[in-house]
């Protein structure tokens, strides 16, 4: 597609909904797919635009995760140092410091929002437009060349598109909830199409709905654990730990607490795993989740012989 063939109208109002479908916090990420969906083998740029997108909610989103936790970590750190410098007292904390705190935390949350928007304007006005980093890489992944007049072009490389939406599917772990979505639509769309992307679909659905009921069983837990802590400690009423029952009170909190604990420090490595997963489907991998991916491919059928015909 080069300047004398622009994007059509339905090219660029999916692209604009793709690229904007970001500010809806996680919700969004079922957007992108459905575009890629519909305009896989009938567009090119919206094609392209709704899986950078979709790259952007999730990759996107798992590093963005990552620096903010960093910039929080290292401006939290210079706040400490100003209020050591000014004894303790707050008050004495140069204002200047503050407001820097304030600027990174939220200004670099305010970046996240505006780039997507700037996405979807250059989008509307038909531009290619590529995301910092992100963008550049996928073309390359993809083997989209914009540059191409309409009787050049080619389809993308369409093991690649589907290696990207599953990978984005084990990515978006770190979306709480709402990364389920991404793997639950992809499903739905190519189930019954494409055996690699329904077991990569099932298995990432699976896992990561075991590791958020983990955490939210976790946090639970230690709800009721510190509560119990709060109740023997006296500020909900006196506990005589020489008792049997009070005794049993106590080992019942150590362990909830203990258990809560070792759930809690899990969550960690189930994240880490769904990063490693969505990095080996992406160079060519066909990963299984340790005990889940082999319960999933037991569970359903590989018809892979004959799905491939319609797609």
């Amino acid at each position: 597609m080069n300047i004398n063939t622009p994007p059509t109208t339905e090219d660029r109002v999916w692209a604009v909904i793709a690229h904007l479908s970001s500010l809806a916090f996680g919700m969004g990420i079922v957007v992108p797919i459905i575009g890629w969906s519909d305009q896989r083998r009938k567009s090119n740029y919206a094609s392209f635009q709704s899986l950078q997108a979709l790259g952007y909610q999730s990759l996107g989103f798992t590093i963005w995760v990552l620096s903010y936790l960093v910039l929080i970590i290292i401006a939290s750190i210079l706040l400490l140092v100003d209020l050591r410098a000014g004894g303790g007292n707050t008050n004495k904390v140069p204002a200047a410091g503050m407001i820097v705190f304030f600027i990174v935390i939220f200004g670099f949350f305010a970046l996240y929002l505006v780039l997507p928007i700037i996405g979807a304007v250059a989008c509307a006005l038909g531009k290619d437009f590529r995301y910092p980093i992100l963008g550049s890489r996928l073309a390359r992944y993809l083997d989209y060349n914009p540059a191409q007049s309409s009787e050049e072009q080619i389809l993308l490389n369409e093991n690649h598109e589907f290696r990207w939406v599953a990978a984005m599917g084990h990515f978006s772990i770190l979306i709480v909830i709402w990364g389920m979505l991404a793997p639950l639509t992809t499903w739905a769309l190519f189930g019954k199409r494409k055996y690699f992307l329904k077991f990569q679909s099932i298995q990432t659905l699976v896992y990561q709905a075991a590791a958020t009921v983990l955490f939210f069983g976790g946090v639970v837990l230690y709800s009721v654990g510190f509560l119990l802590l709060i109740a023997a400690t006296g500020a909900m009423g006196s506990s005589d730990f020489n008792s049997g029952p009070g005794i049993a009170e106590m080992v019942i909190m150590v362990v909830i607490l203990l258990i809560s604990a070792i759930v809690l420090l899990l969550i960690p490595f189930l994240h880490i795993l769904g990063q490693w997963a969505g990095y080996r489907v992406l160079k060519g991998e066909d990963y299984r989740y340790p005990l889940v991916g082999r319960l999933v491919e037991k569970w359903i059928p590989n018809n892979s012989i004959s799905e491939e015909k319609h797609i």
